[in-house]
């Protein structure tokens, strides 16, 4: 008897034409699985023909057609063939997620799985999981465990990858299979090893210490001794390290990933070097040793292992650029490399690490040469690469920008585009001398664009940096208006938008740009029409202060924040006229809506004279936790103590956590800050059960530039029982000018026992004392964030005799994004002109502030920030600008 492993003839083997198949006539087909007796030829042919239909999908099965289908691949389970038998169970497997009423074959599969021949098993098994769910599995949990420990490679694998499936549906279950598992791991079979490793960490993947366990026990024994588990074990030790905070008490992780580099094994070797290259916290030292891997595998004779390092670098090269450098002259010689992706990515990492004007002519010409012949997403990487080439030297702007624009008259997808459309918009404006060239690009591409968002963004673009080349201005509306021709509806409308802000910033030009906006006003879409009309009511009104507010710009600030501002205008006197400026910029409508649904009902805040201070402090408490400012000025001035502090000119919008969320006592602090005071209000809740708190109060112990603050008034918390918060307040007079301070600071309560069965609380308490964590206050907490429409125009406003500045190094950060979001939150200032958007893979970038300090004073900043090149965190320079020198050094100095 022949093997029945064998592979059949070539002639059988190309018999089919799989290009030309017909669904219907395969179902017609399925005749062939009722013949008696079964013919194991035709039935594989069949089963070869339906399995390619489903892989491809462009001629997807009905359900009730996968359900016939389903039942007529049953009759199979009758013949003896293996080859049958085999596609047979694959053929099963695609369809039960197809077709209904699958239960029937699961007697079936069960005496296969109990039959003597493994192939049987195995498969049976790979089945099986599809079908079981959490009440049936533990009929069958004995037999998968034996399968488990089996001494048979095919059988052992197939019940460790089925048990990988049915944890998903039943973790219990299988999590009770540890034991069998750990029996798999020390097998001598390598994919035995390879499967039991995988499932024992999706057992254990949520328990951060247990993965941490596992990875250093599994490698201090000895190691395995599949290569496939040792690279699992390098990505189970990276992802320990990633999510570390402090690597210190994991060092032996990183230690495992280092000697993986050590390996015999080529795929454990790459996989190590790309697990240090990939590491979060990793500094170039540690990094070296894995570049210097790689470069050995950029001449290897093998193609995957020279693609896969010269990717690695491609990626490391985005932040250690100087380290990957070294390795040059191994990446030009991968430039003529057969496998064009291999040369592609070559070219992008040269791109990104070369240091000289000179190369770059001859790389961009070898890439003009090898983009046809790639992937799309292959070209975005270099589309990528070119840009942040362009910004690094300038002057070659010219080269880049042309190369650029013919890469857009190419053939490629959305993704594509807009990879070469961004890339163009960065260079414009990072480089005022590629202004027009690229103005012009971007107009010829609209000319025939096929992706109407695309279309939208240059025209918005052109609109907004268009009027600024007066010369080239009439140009660029000529290619504007032809948008209103002949194309979609959405295009339509943002030309004519663009127009009427030509219009607007170029007075010289109105009237023609009207004479274009009169014949838009009879397009066939109404949003079309409605914008025309409206541009030319605003422009023909002659208003500049209308047309520049409500046709260039948009509203600075949402619509409920400019309502709520008003409202609480109007309801008080009005001493002066009301500043737009104001007005929050940040939205509080999903806050306000959570706390609506979290309070039953908000607590009006009564007259003074009619009811006590304790209800006064509840009252305001709620209104606080629950409302925008306007409602908090007007809870707090309703308190007899405070009515005469002024206005309330900003609170807090995130209360600082004085305790941890699971401490018996939970203490926050909201800041609200006025002319010369600021007021503390402490919310403590109360977590045990058996106690009742009273006379409670935050006592504050001066800290480091806190001796001039001065405690003007307390009102303490008259009672917290238990599950409720209460709030009590501490107000501190601060001097002129001393704007940071740090306190000391501990609770102070009479606690009471409480009875949990009866909730009787004893008459008697004793006092005690908790202490908190640190408060400090900084120069943020007193200022508000503001609007500015153009920052250059507001920055020159003030003067340079104001002006003053520092420069930090952040050696905790790690990305600029990160370093954008510290130094907003930590300032409390409103970026300006898109600036907190840093660019993917930048390594510098300019971050623009606008505010208002306490006493209406403004403030703007310009924060310029690049990533240290030694690895070291961000280097940043602050300068700080507004109308008061010793203020702008304050800010400047409190980072």
């Amino acid at each position: 008897m022949g093997d029945p492993w064998a592979v059949e003839s070539k002639k059988e083997e190309d018999a089919p034409m799989f290009t030309t198949i017909d669904k219907g006539a395969v179902l017609q087909e399925k005749r062939v699985f009722n013949d008696t007796p079964v013919n194991p030829k035709r039935c594989r042919l069949l089963l070869t023909k339906i399995l390619y239909l489903l892989q491809q999908g462009g001629q997807p099965f009905s359900k009730q057609e996968a359900t016939d289908l389903f039942f007529a691949v049953t009759k199979l389970f009758q013949s003896q063939d293996i080859l049958l038998r085999r596609l047979m169970y694959l053929m099963l497997k695609e369809l039960i997620p197809m077709s209904s009423d699958f239960i029937i074959i699961i007697s079936s599969l069960t005496k296969d799985m109990t039959n003597k021949l493994d192939i049987y098993k195995a498969n049976s098994m790979r089945v099986l999981c599809r079908v079981m769910d959490a009440q049936m599995l533990p009929q069958f949990e004995r037999y998968f465990k034996q399968n488990i420990v089996s001494q048979d490679p095919s059988i052992a694998s197939a019940a460790l990858v089925s048990a990988t499936h049915l944890i998903r549906t039943c973790p219990e279950v299988v999590r009770r299979w540890s034991s069998e598992v750990q029996v798999a791991l020390s097998s001598p079979y390598s994919m035995v090893q390879y499967h039991a490793l995988g499932l024992i960490h999706c057992i254990k993947q949520h328990d951060r210490l247990a993965v941490a366990k596992l990875v250093s026990g599994t490698s201090s024994a000895g190691g395995t001794r599949s290569s496939y588990a040792q690279c699992l074990l390098i990505r189970f030790a990276k992802q320990v390290l990633d999510e570390s905070i402090s690597r210190e008490g994991d060092r032996l992780l990183f230690e495992f990933i280092e000697h993986a580099l050590r390996s015999t094994s080529d795929i454990v070797v790459l996989e190590a070097a790309r697990a240090l290259c990939d590491l979060q916290q990793a500094s170039p030292k540690e990094i070296a040793s894995a570049v210097n891997d790689l470069q050995l595998f950029l001449n290897t004779a093998k193609p995957t292992l020279r693609f896969a390092a010269v990717r690695s670098l491609n990626k490391l090269a985005n932040k250690y650029p100087l380290l990957v450098s070294l390795t040059n002259l191994d990446l030009e010689g991968l430039l003529n490399d057969a496998n064009r992706n291999t040369a592609t990515l070559a070219i992008s990492c040269l791109l990104k690490v070369t240091g000289n004007e000179a190369g770059i002519d001859k790389l961009l010409k070898q890439i003009t040469g090898l983009l046809s012949d790639i992937p799309d997403d292959f070209k975005i990487q270099v589309i990528d690469a070119v840009r942040a080439l362009c910004l690094k030297f300038p002057a070659k702007h010219r080269a880049v920008m042309t190369f650029l624009s013919g890469m857009l008259r190419e053939e490629g997808c959305f993704e594509f585009k807009q990879a070469i459309v961004n890339s163009l918009i960065g260079i414009i404006e990072k480089v005022p001398e590629a202004k027009e060239t690229g103005l012009t690009q971007l107009c010829e591409f609209i000319e025939d664009c096929e992706y109407t968002t695309l279309a939208t963004r240059v025209l918005y673009f052109l609109s907004q940096e268009g009027p600024k080349s007066p010369t080239a201005a009439a140009k660029y509306i000529r290619y504007i208006y032809n948008r209103t021709v002949l194309e979609a509806a959405a295009v339509r409308a943002a030309a004519v938008s663009a127009l009427a802000r030509y219009a607007d910033k170029l007075p010289n030009l109105r009237p023609q740009v009207v004479i274009l906006l009169k014949r838009c006003i009879y397009d066939s879409d109404d949003e079309v029409r409605d914008r025309a009309t409206y541009a030319l009511r605003l422009l023909e009104s002659g208003d500049q202060s209308s047309i520049g507010g409500f046709l260039v710009g948009g509203m600075p600030c949402p619509v409920e924040n400019l309502q709520t501002s008003l409202d609480a205008y109007l309801s008080g006197p009005a001493d002066a006229p009301f500043d737009f400026a104001s007005v929050p910029t940040a939205s509080v409508a999903a806050a306000k809506s959570t706390a609506e649904a979290t309070l039953n009902a908000v607590p009006v805040i009564p007259s003074p004279t009619a009811v006590s201070l304790e209800v006064l402090v509840g009252a305001a408490a709620s209104v606080v936790n629950a409302m925008g400012q306007s409602e908090v000025a007007k809870a707090i001035a309703a308190i007899p103590q405070f009515a005469s502090l002024g206005p309330m000119w900003k609170t807090s919008r995130v209360a600082v956590q004085l305790t941890e969320k699971e401490t018996e006592y939970v203490v926050s602090c909201v800041k609200h800050v006025f002319a010369e005071h600021i007021l503390l209000q402490c919310n403590v809740t109360n977590t045990m059960k058996d106690q009742r708190l009273e006379d409670v109060v935050v006592r504050l112990e001066p800290g480091e530039g806190a001796e001039d603050f001065e405690v003007t008034s307390i009102i303490p918390a008259a009672a917290v029982p238990f599950d409720t918060t209460a709030a009590c307040y501490i107000c501190l007079k601060y001097p002129p000018g001393h704007y940071s301070a740090s306190f000391s600071c501990s609770l102070k309560f009479v606690v009471k026992e409480v009875d949990p069965s009866t909730d009787e609380t004893e008459e008697t308490g004793t006092e005690d004392e908790y202490p908190l964590e640190n408060l400090d206050i900084s120069v943020g907490d007193f200022m508000c964030p503001a609007l500015v429409v153009n920052f250059q125009r507001e920055w020159e406003r003030l003067d340079e005799a104001n002006q003053a500045g520092e420069t930090y190094n952040l050696t905790t950060l790690k990305t600029l994004t990160d370093a954008v979001k510290e130094v907003v939150t930590f300032l409390s200032m409103q970026p300006c002109d898109r600036s907190e958007k840093v660019e993917d893979r930048a390594t510098k970038h300019i971050l623009f502030m606008a505010g208002r300090f306490v006493g209406d004073v403004p403030v703007m900043g310009r924060v310029r920030m690049r990533l240290d090149p030694r690895g070291n965190g961000v280097n940043l320079e602050l300068i700080v600008r507004s109308t008061n020198a010793a203020l702008s050094q304050l800010i400047a100095s409190s980072i």
